[in-house]
C-alpha cells in the first residue's frame, strides 16, 4: 500500500460501491428477521443493523490471502468479505447447501474460498485464534494480515488481554477492530467497564491505537487504511475502536429493557446509510435513482438467496457424525523390529526425544508454553532444546493458557503443527474454552472446512505431594468430548512415539503424561520411533480376570497382578493407551477370555472414565461376564498434600490386588 493509498478515493464509482454493500447487508437482515418471525430461520440471530460502515470500511481493503475472524453478529462480515448471499442464507436455513453445511447457523459461518474464519459464538472466543493465525503467517512468512472483529463487551474477557499481550509482545500481524455498539447483550459500558476507553486498554499493551466514528464509513475505510499500512510495514499490530450502534435488539430474543426508544431514535438519525447517502447526492456523486437502482438488485439478489435456501436440502440424518473427525489420516505407522543396542533412558527423555524427532522431520512444528524455553520445561523435558532450535520454535509464552492454547490452535488451523505444553491439567482448565468450542468444534461446524492439527501436552496425577491444584487426573474429563483424541502414554515406547504419530493427526490430539513416570527409567530400542495411537495393548497376558488401565496405573496394575500370580490368580493387564476413541474391541476380547473385569482409574469414581469402560461392557459384552464389574478409583476428595493422604486418596497395589480378590470371591 503506497501513500497514495492511504486516502480513500471518493469518486462516483467507489462512493457507489460503499453505498451499495451497506445497503445490501442492512436489506439483508432486515429479510432474515422478516424470515425469523416465519419460524424459517432459528436459534439466536444477532443483527448488524447500524454498524455497515465498520465491515464496509474495512473489509474490501483486504487482500485475498488475509483472513477474517468475526463474532457472532457476522452476517455483514461474510457478505463483506465475498461469502455468496445464497450460502449464507441456505446456512441461516439449516441447508446442507449452507455455507457450513447448516451445522453452524446464523452464529457460525465459514468460507475457506476466502478466508473467512467464522463466526464465533463466545464472547472473546476468536481473539486467541486470530493471534495463532497471525503467528502461523510470521512464521511462515505470508505477508497477510489477520482481522478480527470483536465488540466491546469482549474487552472483559481475558482471552482479550492475553492476545492482545500476545500480539504485541511477537509483533504479530493483527488488525484488532472493536465494534463498540455500547452493549454487552444488555449491559451499558460504562457499568461494566472501570475504563471505558477502550482504546486506552489496547496503548496499555503498546499497540498502536485509534478511535473512529464507526458511523462513518469514511472515517473507517481511511483508519483501516492507515491501520493495514502501519500492519504491512511493521508487521505490528493495529487497533480501531470503532463507536457505532446497533439499531436492533442484541438478538430477536431481546426485549431492550436497558435503552429508551429515544436514544435509538437519536442514533439512527446519524445511522451511516442515511448519513453516507445524504453526503454522496449532497456531493452530485449519486441521484435518487442510483439509489433505487441498487436497492432493486439488492433485492433481487434476496430473493434468489431466499428460493436457493428453501430450494436446499436438509443433511442426511446418517450423516450426523460425518466430520467430527478428519474423513482421512495417515496410516498407522509400521511396527518397528528393534535392532541395535538398547538404550538406557528415561519417560523424561524419551517424550523429549519424540518432540526432537517432530521437529526435526517438520519445520512447521514448534513447541510453545510455560517456561518450554529457557528453563526447559517445568518437568524438563524440553531442556536444551531452545539452543537447538532457537527462540522461534521453542517458544517461550505468559502464563496466559486460554491466550497461548488458543494461539496454537489458531497456527494449527493456518497450516502450522504446534505441540502446545500446558504445565499441568489444573491449568488447562483455564485453556478448557479454547479446546472445547475451538478445537474440538471447528471441523464439523465448519462442515470440514478447517481442521485443527495441534497437540497439547500437559502433566496430570498425583504422587508429587503438590495437593489439590496441580495433582488431578482430569484426562477422563476430556475423553467425553467429541472432536479430539486423547492419549495417555505408560511406557518409554509410548512416550517416545505417540507424539511423532500425533503431530501428524489431522484433528487436536491430547496427550496426558503422568507426573509419577517422567523419572521412570528402563530400556528402549535404539531404533524406536512412531507407534500407533489408536489401540490398546495387553501389557500382561492372563486368564483369571482383565485389569483395564492407563498412564501412571499400568504399572500399579503390573505389580497387582504379580502380586495376585503367587496366589495362582492370573490377572491380564490392558493398557487403553487411547482414552478416545477407546478400543473396545481388545477390552472385549480380554474380557471375553477372562470373563471379568476391574477398571483401574486415577479419576473420581463418579461420571469417571472407569465408568463409561463398564456401562460399555455391560452393553456389548455382558453375555461374556461370569462377575459383577469391579474399579478402583480415586477418593472422592481434592487430593491433599500430606504424603499418607494423598496416598490414600489414588488407586495403589494393595487396593487393586484386595478388588480383585472380592471380585473373584463373588463370582
Amino acid at each position: 500500500m503506497t501513500t497514495s493509498d492511504l486516502k480513500p478515493h471518493l469518486n462516483r464509482d467507489h462512493g457507489h460501491a460503499l453505498l451499495a454493500e451497506m445497503i445490501r447487508i442492512r436489506r439483508f437482515e432486515d429479510k432474515c428477521a422478516e424470515l425469523y418471525t416465519q419460524e424459517k430461520i432459528r436459534g439466536f440471530l444477532h443483527l448488524y443493523n447500524g454498524e455497515e460502515a465498520v465491515a464496509v470500511g474495512t473489509i474490501p481493503l483486504l487482500g485475498a490471502k488475509d483472513r477474517v475472524v468475526a463474532t457472532y453478529r457476522e452476517h455483514g462480515h461474510a457478505l463483506a468479505r465475498g461469502v455468496p448471499m445464497k450460502d449464507i442464507m441456505a446456512e441461516m436455513y439449516g441447508k446442507a447447501e449452507g455455507c457450513a453445511g447448516g451445522r453452524g447457523g446464523s452464529m457460525h459461518l465459514f468460507s475457506k474460498d476466502v478466508n473467512f474464519y467464522g463466526g464465533n459464538a463466545i464472547v472473546g472466543g476468536g481473539l486467541p485464534m486470530a493471534t495463532g493465525l497471525a503467528l502461523a503467517d510470521k512464521m511462515e512468512p505470508q505477508d497477510a494480515v489477520t482481522a478480527c472483529f470483536f465488540g466491546e463487551g469482549a474487552v472483559a474477557e481475558g482471552e482479550f488481554h492475553e492476545s492482545l499481550n500476545l500480539a504485541a509482545l511477537w509483533k504479530l500481524p493483527v488488525l484488532f477492530v472493536c465494534e463498540n455498539n455500547s452493549y454487552a447483550m444488555g449491559t451499558a459500558l460504562d457499568i461494566s467497564e472501570a475504563e471505558t476507553d477502550i482504546s486506552a486498554k489496547a496503548r496499555s499493551y503498546t499497540i498502536k491505537s485509534e478511535v473512529v466514528d464507526g458511523m462513518d464509513v469514511v472515517a473507517v475505510e481511511a483508519a483501516a487504511r492507515r491501520a493495514l499500512h502501519h500492519i504491512r510495514e511493521t508487521g505490528e499490530p493495529y487497533f480501531l475502536e470503532c463507536r457505532t450502534y446497533r439499531f436492533r435488539a442484541h438478538s430477536m430474543f431481546d426485549a431492550q429493557l436497558y435503552r429508551t426508544k429515544e436514544e435509538v431514535e437519536a442514533w439512527r438519525a446519524k445511522g451511516p446509510i442515511l448519513r453516507f447517502q445524504n453526503w454522496l447526492e449532497e456531493s452530485g456523486l449519486i441521484h435518487p435513482e442510483d439509489v433505487l437502482e441498487i436497492t432493486a438488485e439488492v433485492d433481487k439478489e434476496i430473493a434468489e438467496a431466499v428460493s436457493f435456501a428453501e430450494a436446499g436440502k436438509p443433511e442426511p440424518i446418517e450423516y450426523l457424525t460425518k466430520y467430527v473427525m478428519a474423513p482421512e489420516r495417515p496410516a498407522p505407522p509400521a511396527e518397528t523390529v528393534s535392532s541395535g543396542e538398547p538404550v538406557e533412558t528415561t519417560y523424561r527423555e524419551a517424550v523429549k526425544a519424540g518432540i526432537v524427532e517432530a521437529m526435526t522431520q517438520d519445520d512447521r512444528v514448534f513447541l510453545m508454553g510455560e517456561d518450554v524455553g529457557r528453563y526447559g520445561g517445568c518437568y524438563a523435558v524440553s531442556k536444551g532444546l531452545l539452543d537447538t532450535f532457537g527462540p522461534d520454535r521453542i517458544r517461550d509464552t505468559p502464563l496466559s493458557e486460554s491466550g497461548f492454547t488458543g494461539a496454537g490452535i489458531g497456527a494449527a488451523i493456518a497450516g502450522m503443527r504446534p505441540i502446545v505444553e500446558v504445565m499441568t491439567v489444573n491449568f488447562s482448565l483455564l485453556a478448557l474454552d479454547q479446546i472445547l468450542n475451538t478445537a474440538a468444534t471447528y471441523r464439523h461446524m465448519s462442515n470440514n472446512q478447517f481442521g485443527v492439527p495441534v497437540v497439547i501436552r500437559m502433566a496430570t496425577g498425583a504422587g508429587k505431594q503438590l495437593a489439590a491444584q496441580h495433582s488431578h487426573s482430569l484426562e477422563g474429563w476430556y475423553a467425553h468430548i467429541p472432536g479430539i483424541r486423547v492419549l495417555a502414554p505408560a511406557t518409554l515406547e509410548d512416550a517416545r512415539g505417540m507424539l511423532s504419530t500425533a503431530i501428524k493427526d489431522p484433528d487436536p490430539v491430547l496427550i496426558f503424561e503422568n507426573v509419577m513416570l517422567y523419572n521412570r527409567s528402563g530400556q528402549l530400542a535404539a531404533n524406536a520411533g512412531a507407534v500407533d495411537i489408536d489401540k490398546a495393548a495387553i501389557r500382561r497376558a492372563g486368564t483369571d480376570i482383565s485389569l483395564i488401565t492407563y498412564g501412571g496405573s499400568l504399572f500399579k496394575a503390573l505389580d497387582a497382578a504379580d502380586e495376585l500370580a503367587k496366589e495362582n490368580i492370573d490377572a491380564e493387564v490392558v493398557d487403553l493407551r487411547s482414552l478416545r476413541p477407546l478400543d473396545m474391541e481388545t477390552i472385549i476380547a480380554s474380557v471375553t477370555k477372562t470373563h471379568r473385569a476391574l477398571i483401574v482409574d486415577e479419576g473420581w469414581k463418579s461420571g469417571s472414565l472407569a465408568a463409561e469402560i463398564g456401562m460399555r461392557l455391560a452393553e456389548e459384552a455382558f453375555y461374556e461376564l461370569d462377575a459383577p464389574l469391579a474399579r478402583v478409583c480415586s477418593e472422592e476428595v481434592p487430593i491433599p498434600y500430606a504424603q499418607h493422604l494423598e496416598e490414600a486418596a489414588i488407586p495403589q497395589t494393595p487396593k487393586i490386588v484386595a478388588a480383585v480378590k472380592t471380585l473373584l470371591s463373588r463370582s
